[in-house]
């Protein structure tokens, strides 16, 4: 078999894991190739696993390079190592199945040899997988707005989350936008989660009308910062904390300091750079796990206050089924023409 053995420690002695075409080119713009991959996942292997690691995580492959159509892997693919965990999910339709969990670096380049670029894991642990233990909002930069506008959105949900009794963190996404994670006690389910956030998010937005906005129609966002409220659904992720994109460029998913945001240019975050930044900087989310967990419950009288004020239920995700309370899912525009 061609390619090259590498030999990582593992809880239990060493791993062997063998990279075939190390040379194949993932990212043909920077010229990156598996190697190269193979090479910094073992680089950022322990910040890595400190935040995906414990976590049902769905593999997001290529069958070439980022030029051909990603797909995922979510269940352990045939031929994968004994050592590899599986944690059984429960999804959105109500079927359950094993889904992969990484613990250990062998795992990392194990997932590379499988033309893994991006890593997806689950804001809960494996042992509990029905209980988020993080709290996660995604900024979504809309046309005519850029990674600036987000950065301020970023402070002002800083602030809110702040006032909330969470302990918020903050990395780019690997494009335009930012990801603001906070942790959380895990004590409620997906639904209940989703509707903390709905509430967190429309606080901001009546704070700042022109600037955010928590609607899922494209027509409706106009020139503002959108929460993707929707990502706090079960099976709904988010690239993890040092996880590479499916990009030109190569970039990574990188966690940064609140007080880097100013002024940060999110395209200098790449498999090429983030390993020397982590040796001079250290890593932005090492105090992640030691933080306070917040609590869901003020959030979930916000949501019982907006109901009684006449705000409901937003769109789901349309993989979801249907589900109850939520308005229908035909855009705007399209309801009025009919």
């Amino acid at each position: 078999m061609d390619g090259e053995l590498r030999e990582l420690d593992g809880p239990d002695g060493p791993r062997q894991v063998r990279l075939t075409h190390p040379e194949r080119v993932i990212w043909p713009d920077a010229g990156v190739t598996k190697g190269e991959l193979a090479d910094y996942v073992e680089a950022v292997a322990e910040p890595m696993l400190r935040a995906i690691g414990d976590r049902p995580v769905s593999l997001e492959r290529v069958r070439g390079s980022i030029q051909d159509e990603t797909f995922f892997s979510k269940n352990p693919p045939k031929g994968t190592p004994e050592w590899v965990r599986a944690s059984e999910v429960t999804y959105p339709s109500g079927r359950s199945h094993p889904q992969l969990v990484l613990d250990e670096p062998a795992s990392l380049v194990w997932a590379v040899q499988m033309n893994t670029v991006v890593f997806h894991p689950w804001p809960s642990r494996a042992a509990a997988s029905d209980l988020p233990d993080q709290l996660r909002i995604d900024l979504d930069p809309q046309p005519g707005t850029d990674f600036g506008d987000a950065v301020d959105v970023a402070r002002a949900l800083q602030t809110l989350l702040v006032e909330l009794g969470f302990d918020p963190f903050v990395k780019t996404s690997g494009g335009r936008g930012l990801h603001v994670f906070a942790p959380l006690a895990p004590e409620h389910e997906f639904l209940d989660v989703r509707h903390g956030v709905i509430a967190l998010c429309r606080r901001l937005e009546a704070r700042m009308p022109d600037r955010v906005t928590t609607a899922w129609w494209k027509e409706e966002r106009g020139e503002r910062i959108f929460l993707d409220y929707n990502q706090a659904n079960r099976d709904r992720t988010m690239a993890g904390a040092y996880s590479p994109r499916a990009r030109p460029g190569a970039p990574v998913s990188c966690p940064v300091a609140w007080d880097e945001l100013e002024g940060l240019d999110p395209s200098a975050f790449s498999v090429r750079t983030v390993p020397a930044r982590l040796r001079e900087r250290g890593d932005a989310w090492e105090g992640f796990a030691a933080a306070r967990p917040g609590v869901l419950a003020p959030l979930l009288e916000a949501w019982e206050a907006d109901l009684s004020a006449g705000l409901g239920e937003l769109p789901f995700p349309p993989d979801f089924p249907k589900m109850p309370g939520e308005p229908p899912r035909v855009q705007p525009s399209r309801r009025k023409a009919e």
